[in-house]
């Protein structure tokens, strides 16, 4: 596959954000195997992340696509959050000239804590492990959604 085609669909390396006012979950995944592996978390006060590592992630993982998880209600509606989860996938997309994807993540952090309670107990739910988990169920999520469309 030539260098220009490395990002046709279904071959992609996808890089998935849970975005948090003070903590944004980072996962790499493959859309070949659905899979992903969380890369921890980024620290963020007020809803501003630590711009350079995330650029730092960026270049050392090298998606070719990036999906910010999209906190809303139960009902579908936008909250508060859904807005700064907004900006920061546009502040993302400007960052790496890379196309940004928002994807609905209702429930992903109760599925995080109940992974990771599984897999370790309390010691396990750390804020980084909850929030890396639920950048992987957002890209999980996303990765099933694109097959049941193609």
């Amino acid at each position: 596959m030539s260098q220009n085609n490395k990002a046709e669909i279904g071959k992609r390396n996808v890089m998935g954000f849970d975005f948090g006012t003070r903590s944004i979950g980072v996962a790499i995944g493959q859309e070949m195997t659905g899979t992903a592996s969380s890369l921890g978390a980024v620290k963020a006060k007020d809803g501003i992340p630590n711009w350079q590592e995330i650029e730092k992630l960026v270049n050392e993982w090298q998606p070719d696509l990036i999906v910010v998880g999209l906190p809303l209600n139960m009902d579908g509606t936008n909250q508060q959050v859904t807005f700064a989860a907004k900006k920061f996938a546009n502040r993302l997309h400007n960052l790496t000239r890379l196309p940004v994807e928002t994807h609905d993540e209702r429930l992903t952090t109760t599925d995080a804590k109940a992974r990771l309670f599984e897999q370790g107990g309390y010691r396990n739910l750390g804020k980084s492990n909850v929030d890396g988990m639920a950048a992987i169920i957002i890209l999980e999520s996303f990765f099933e959604q694109q097959w049941q469309h193609d």
